[in-house]
Formats: structure tokens, sequence, C-alpha cells
């Protein structure tokens, strides 16, 4: 079949092609669906359309994988991207890692080669998407509603993404799968995994531990969230008068509780950092225990008993004293069934307000001056992260592009819930995901307003999709951290002797772009400069603004420090 030879598929045979089928399978599972048109997907997208499932057009290949995966991080489920054969396909590749190493469940449906070979412009997509750790389920003649599903389950049952091939000489073909009676296609229901029961004497030897606890804490992420464990886990907290932390995503599981200490690891305030260091048993619920969130060995005293519940088979670091191998909220409810009335420690009880207002807990020197400026002219970020979250809209969904500025927001910002911060490209140490992330975001469903944070060299990476972000977010503001560089390469690098020249940016004028593309954009010199995003909430909060923030590049960020402290390495954010 030629490249073109597909465009002359009768209408009344459309709704019955390989390429339908797919869609219609899809639809019954997926209500979103991001990503590039071209030759490989026109026929899945022209099927798409008679279904009641929205797809909504990127710029660029990478940013419908990385709105799919935002979207999902967000609450809205599974969703899909979509991307034709080869040079679509290719670039996709950096957010299709960030989605497998994240564990997010996704769908990437691509056109690929003809069953008949290859032509000079394929690749193995197989084999690529292989390396990265995404298996390819490529459909038939014969299959295509059943191969769709088999996708669909894997990527539900294992949490990773998949990618689902529709080879390019059957997308417009009349498919040989068998109908049911009413000449309809079969669509068997989604089988959803299991909860895994906690084995009852890992349960019994926990409990016994936090019994005897005098100062228990507990450290949820967002495995957690996931499990919906929150309820319970405050309960267990209750009983047991612990303290309650999280991981950077599980920000927000404990609302506004007293006994909350907020983040824990590199982003921790420096009293909720030193409240933590002096638990002597801890309880991990759904948190991977990276080096970040350990802080690089120095989160928790040395002779504390570590408790990890997760459904990974192994502890994920060695600090792990006991593994109780199952779902968070089973496991933390077969806790406080263990745990009677009097098992408090006394330990918050005695201690007081767990966790004061960020800003005050943190120094504001450096250079800072009282209008939030350091000795070079620029805006200090702690300053500028304060004072946003006392203007932004309460209601807000958060979406944290990767570089030096990451901790900014979950340091000083105000998180809803675990779904309502969604943090890109920390699986994979990737920058330039936020503004596709942001359409996914706000398409998963919730009210009030979508605030991207991101860095002007991510943002410069992610150009494409700033347009796509003005087109479709309802109520969208962009903070760029603009420091005219590669903030975290400058200090790390720079700082030792190496030639700052590739670590610097030539100042963008971002808010200019965001003008000339139909959105709102206001420059931010100083925070008296803020006054255009009180106007903007005071008009009704409605379209996309974007602040173009210039920032120093003179204060480094405490996780930053703590990790220069260990030598130049890439940071995980769990």
């Amino acid at each position: 079949m030629s490249e073109h030879a597909s465009s002359t598929v009768p209408t009344s045979i459309r709704s019955s092609t390989v390429s339908a089928r797919v869609a219609q399978a899809l639809s019954r599972h997926v209500s979103e669906v991001f990503g590039v048109m071209g030759n490989g997907n026109a026929h899945l997208l022209d099927a798409l359309a008679a279904t009641t499932t929205r797809f909504t057009a990127m710029r660029h290949e990478s940013g419908g994988v990385a709105a799919a995966d935002a979207y999902a991080r967000a609450g809205g489920g599974l969703a899909a991207a979509t991307a034709t054969y080869g040079a679509g396909f290719t670039n996709t590749l950096t957010p299709l890692a960030e989605a497998v190493m994240a564990q997010i469940p996704l769908v990437l449906v691509v056109g690929d080669a003809p069953t008949t070979g290859a032509r000079p412009w394929d690749v193995d997509q197989f084999q690529i998407a292989a390396g990265l750790g995404a298996p390819t389920f490529t459909v038939g003649r014969d299959d295509a509603t059943a191969t769709t599903l088999r996708a669909i389950e894997h990527a539900v049952h294992r949490r990773t993404a998949v990618v689902l091939a529709i080879p390019y000489d059957l997308a417009a073909v009349a498919s040989d799968e068998p109908l049911r009676a009413d000449g309809t296609p079969h669509h068997p229901a989604l089988v959803r995994p299991s909860r895994v029961e906690p084995v009852a004497r890992r349960l019994d030897t926990a409990a016994a531990a936090l019994r005897s606890a005098h100062r228990p804490l507990i450290l949820a992420g967002r495995g957690a969230w996931l499990a919906d464990a929150g309820p319970v886990l405050g309960e267990l907290a209750e009983r047991l008068d612990a303290h309650t932390a999280t991981t950077a995503l599980g920000r927000g599981l404990f609302g506004s509780s007293p006994r909350d200490l907020g983040v824990a690891g590199g982003f921790a305030t420096e009293h909720a950092a030193r409240r933590i260091a002096e638990a002597d048993v801890v309880l991990v619920v759904g948190a991977g225990l990276n080096q970040f969130t350990m802080r690089f060995g120095e989160a928790f005293a040395h002779d504390a008993h570590v408790i990890q519940v997760d459904l990974a088979d192994a502890p994920t670091n060695a600090r792990v004293d006991e593994l109780i191998h199952g779902d968070a909220a089973l496991a933390a409810a077969g806790l406080l069934e263990r745990l009677s009335d009097g098992a408090g420690s006394g330990w918050v009880a005695s201690a007081g307000a767990a966790r004061p207002t960020p800003h005050l807990d943190r120094d504001l020197g450096d250079g800072s001056s009282g209008d939030g400026r350091c000795a070079d002219g620029r805006l200090d970020p702690r300053s500028l992260a304060h004072r946003l979250d006392e203007l932004l809209p309460t209601d807000r969904t958060v979406v944290q592009d990767g570089g030096h500025f990451i901790g900014w927001a979950p340091m000083y910002f105000d998180i809803p819930s675990p779904d309502r911060l969604v943090m890109v490209g920390t699986a994979y140490q990737s920058i330039g995901l936020g503004f596709p992330s942001a359409v996914g975001a706000a398409a998963a469903g919730h009210t009030g307003t979508t605030v991207l944070c991101t860095g002007d060299g991510g943002g410069l990476m992610a150009l494409p999709d700033l347009d796509t972000v003005i087109r479709t977010v309802p109520s969208g503001v962009i903070v760029v951290f603009n420091d005219a560089a590669y903030g975290a390469e400058v200090h790390q690098y720079g700082s030792r002797g190496l030639d700052q020249t590739p670590m610097l940016i030539d100042e963008v004028d971002f808010a200019a772009l965001a003008r000339a593309l139909g959105g709102q954009g206001v420059t931010i010199d100083t925070l008296a400069d803020l006054d255009g995003l009180t106007d903007w909430v005071h008009a009704g909060a409605q379209g996309v603004l974007l602040l173009d923030c210039r920032i120093s590049t003179s204060v480094v960020a405490p996780y930053l420090s703590e990790m220069m402290q260990q030598g130049p390495r890439p940071v995980a954010v769990d």
C-alpha cells in the first residue's frame, strides 16, 4: 500500500477498520488522548472523533506523552498519547522514559512500519521502546480490540507506560476480528488489579514496635495516596500520638493537621528535619526512600527502627528494618486494629505545634533585602515563592517542571492534596516537560487554577506547547523562574571553576512570548510587580497569565546544598 492509498478508504467501512477497532476499544477506558497527527495515526484520530473520547492537539509529540502522564498524576485516570511512526515516535522517548520510571499507567498509540517490511525511514520501534522499559503491543487485522485491551490491562496492572503499535498497511483496512451476534465488536470488561493483603504476622511485629515507640513518625508517599490510605493513616497517627510527614509527591496527604511536619527530605523545613531525626520508630507507607527523601542517609536517627509498607517485593532502601508487603490502606487498617486506644506516645502532645510557617523557618539571608531582592538586584526566589502562595487562588493544581527551582513550590506553596502537585521529570532527571504537563493536569477534572512552575531553560525546551497551554487551559498561571542560566549547573559546576559559558542563557522575554501567542504576560522584577497577578485574580482568573520572574542565581536551594556536599550527582524526588 502506498503512503497515500489509504485515504481512498470508503466512508462506509471506516467504522470497521483496524484503526476504528483500536479507537473504539480505547474509548471504553480512556476519556482523553493527547498528541500530534501524522501519517501513522491519521486514521486512528479520524475514528476517535466518532467516540466520546476527547483529543487534544499538542504542538510536539513529546508533549502528548507528557500531557497524558500529568493527566494520570493529577487523578484523571488512564490517559493515552498518540504520535505517528518514525520521527514522531522517537520524539516521545524522553517523556515515555519518565512515565516508565515514575510508574505512571499510560498508553502511547503510534503508527509503525508496515507488516510487509521496513521502509527506508523506519526504525525498530519495538527495540527502542524495550530499551526504555516500555513493552509494545502490535495490533493485527484479527485482534485489534483484544490487543488494545491487553495493552491497557498491562499499563494498569504493572503501573507503567506501554506502546500500542498500528502497522501502517493495516491502519485503514477492514478488520477481520470476530463480531458478536448483534454485529458489534466484543469488549470484555477490564480486569482491575486486586489489592494485596499484608501478612498478619508482619503486622503483629510492626504493631509491637509502634506500641513501644516513644517518638513515632508516619512518613507517607504517593503510594499511600493512590491506595486512599490517608484517612486511616491519620487515625493511626492520632492513636499513636505520632508526627506525620510526607514525601514531595505525597504533599498535602494529611491536610492541615497540627501534627503534620510537612515535606520530609531535601524540601523539609529545618524544624521538620530536626523532629524527623528525633523519631525512634518510623512507619514508611507508600514511599520509596530514595537518596533525596533520606537526605543522603541523614534523615533518620541512626538507631531509629524503620518499617516500610510497600508493594515492592523487597525493601527499597538498606535503612529499612522490616518490610510489610501489601496494600497501604489495608496495612494501615490492620495496624490500627492491633493498637489499643491507650497506645499514644505523648510525643506530639508535649511538643506543641508541629509545623511553623515555612518562610519563618528558613533564613532569607544571602543578601536578600526587605523588598525580596538579592544583592545583585534580582528577586530572591524564596521571597517570591512565599508571596506567590499568598496571591495565587487557593483552589490550585501545581505543576512543577525540573530544574534548580524545583523545591520552591513544594516548600512554600499550600498544596490541597497529592493529586494537586504534579512533579514531572523527577524520575528520569529531565527538564522541559512543564508546558505540556500543565495541559494534561488541567484536563484532569479539578476546579480552580493550574499553576505551572518552570525555568527559563526548561521553558525554552518545551516552547511549542506554550501555545497549547494558552489554547486549552481555562485558568492558568505560568511562573517562569528566570535566572538566565541553567541554575543547577551553575551551582554544581560553575562553583567548582568550570567554564560557565555553556551554563548561561541569554535573557528571554517570556512575557512577550505569551502575549504573542494570545495569552497575558507580565515581567516581574520586584514583588510589587505581582500586582499584575492580583489584578488577574480579581478579574476572574480566566485565561493564562505568564509571570516572567527575574530571579537571582545567588540563592542555592537547601536540597542542592545537601547534594553538593555529597559531590555532584542527579536528584531524584520520591
